[in-house]
């Protein structure tokens, strides 16, 4: 079972992370983080089926927060190519995407990439907020 998003700052993906470690009942297979210019996609992919009430009840949370999300090809052959194994360098450079962080939910890639991103830029995007 897999879930797409888009998430229009850090701060909603960083919460997105916090609910997985929290929810026992979500085992996460992967989560794939991509930034871009205007938001965030996130992929969730679990390693079981959801009952109905669970899938709904996390759905309710996703959509809190944003919005169910159908990628562009470029970003389908991006969670394509990691979930095949490809290293995210490799499809970063292949698709031109900016793979945040892709495995076991991992706050602290997010957090370092927006570090990171504002140092360059020398200020604070809203989608980094």
């Amino acid at each position: 079972m897999e879930f797409v998003y888009y998430l229009t700052n850090a701060s909603l993906t960083l919460r997105v992370v916090e609910y997985l470690h929290q929810a026992f009942w979500l085992q996460t297979r992967f989560l794939t983080v991509i930034h871009q210019i205007n938001g965030w996609v996130i992929k969730i992919k679990l390693e079981e089926l959801l009952d109905p009430e669970q899938e709904g009840d996390f759905r309710a949370f996703l959509n809190e927060l944003g919005n169910a999300y159908e990628p562009e090809n470029r970003v389908r052959m991006t969670f394509w190519g990691l979930e095949m194994g490809q290293s995210p360098i490799e499809v970063m450079r292949r698709y031109q995407v900016a793979v945040v962080s892709h495995g076991k939910p991992n706050r602290q890639e997010i957090e370092e990439f927006r570090k990171q991103f504002v140092t360059g830029l020398g200020y604070c995007p809203e989608t980094l907020t």
